[in-house]
């Protein structure tokens, strides 16, 4: 009869450092060692490359000895596949460390089933109280304006630089990305967030240009900015508060609260360029690296800023909300 000792570890930045210390007089001995490095406990063990070929060399009265309960399951949906196959091959399954060691948790008796049962559930349910306490966390975060996720790439000026000159100045995105040291979908992806890299709606009139001919429309005067009420996301209202740009907080402090849930919007009444240039010096919190809420903010504010001009005969108590 041999030792089989199992080890896992849920991501690539994890280490087994801890389990091979709970089993080290085993692994000193030369107990035959099989592992699944980087695998999430939602791959049941059954479907484990390491595990499966720890069951095709087992054979009857040989142990399996792991550190904890949760390296092999932490569901009852894994429990009930896997003990019926340590049963049939004669196998035995014990943990070295906590309250469950010295017991075979592969045993057939009813005093074992039921041990069983009540222990997946209480994983199970750690699990995913865990899974809900960071949820919750994540929400109170962003609804308190907390900056999440990696550091951004760049700052605030350089994201409306790169916005200026890419609009302005006509850099290409490669360019752009060279000049600063990122990778080009950085400078799309800020590009994107505020609608710099949209085609004109009149591709007439930019084939017209290009070919060097004036357009008849050219003749004709600038319609007006029009004046459109669009839902600001709360997050992107508390980053504009203190704005360079006049006439943007004289929108925002005219405009009315939406609540949603724990959040907030603010429904602002302002010329569509108003809005655009919210956009643009809202750049950095959609560059990569940004916080997730911050790029999705900027995403819902942008599509509802493009959507404006194609609402015809769109007035000032037009609102565009999600």
């Amino acid at each position: 009869m041999t030792d089989r000792l199992y080890l896992r570890h849920s991501t690539d930045k994890q280490t087994n450092a801890r389990q091979r210390h709970a089993l080290g007089k085993l692994i000193d001995g030369g107990a035959p060692v099989y592992e699944d490095p980087a695998t999430s406990t939602r791959v049941l063990s059954l479907e484990r490359p390491g595990f499966k070929q720890l069951l095709e060399e087992a054979a009857v009265g040989d142990t399996i000895r792991i550190a904890d309960a949760a390296r092999l399951f932490r569901s009852v949906a894994d429990v009930l596949a896997l003990r019926p196959v340590l049963i049939r091959r004669g196998l035995h399954l014990r943990v070295e460390s906590g309250l469950l060691s010295g017991i075979d948790l592969a045993a057939d008796d009813s005093g074992t089933k039921m041990m069983i049962q009540v222990l997946a559930a209480v994983l199970e349910f750690q699990r995913d109280l865990i899974s809900e306490n960071t949820k919750e966390g994540v929400a109170s975060a962003e609804a308190s304006g907390k900056v999440l996720g990696r550091p951004a790439a760049f700052d605030e000026g350089t994201a409306a630089a790169v916005v200026k000159a890419y609009k302005k100045e006509g850099t290409a995105v490669k360019a752009l990305a060279r000049q600063h040291g990122v990778d080009p979908k950085t400078i799309r992806r800020a590009l994107d967030s505020v609608g710099a890299r949209e085609v004109p709606a009149d591709l007439g009139e930019l084939l017209g240009e290009l070919d060097g001919e004036e357009s008849p429309e050219s003749e004709a005067p600038a319609a007006a900015d029009p004046v459109v009420s669009i839902d600001v996301p709360g997050l992107l209202v508390e980053h504009l508060r203190n704005a360079d740009d006049v006439a943007l907080r004289d929108a925002l402090s005219g405009g009315r609260t939406i609540r949603r849930g724990q959040g907030y919007s603010l429904r602002v009444a302002a010329p569509l360029g108003v809005h655009r240039a919210a956009l643009e010096a809202c750049a950095a919190l959609a560059v990569d690296g940004a916080s997730p809420a911050g790029r999705k903010a900027c995403r819902v504010y942008a599509e509802r800023v493009e959507a404006a001009p194609a609402a015809r005969g769109m007035t000032a108590g037009t609102a565009l909300s999600a």
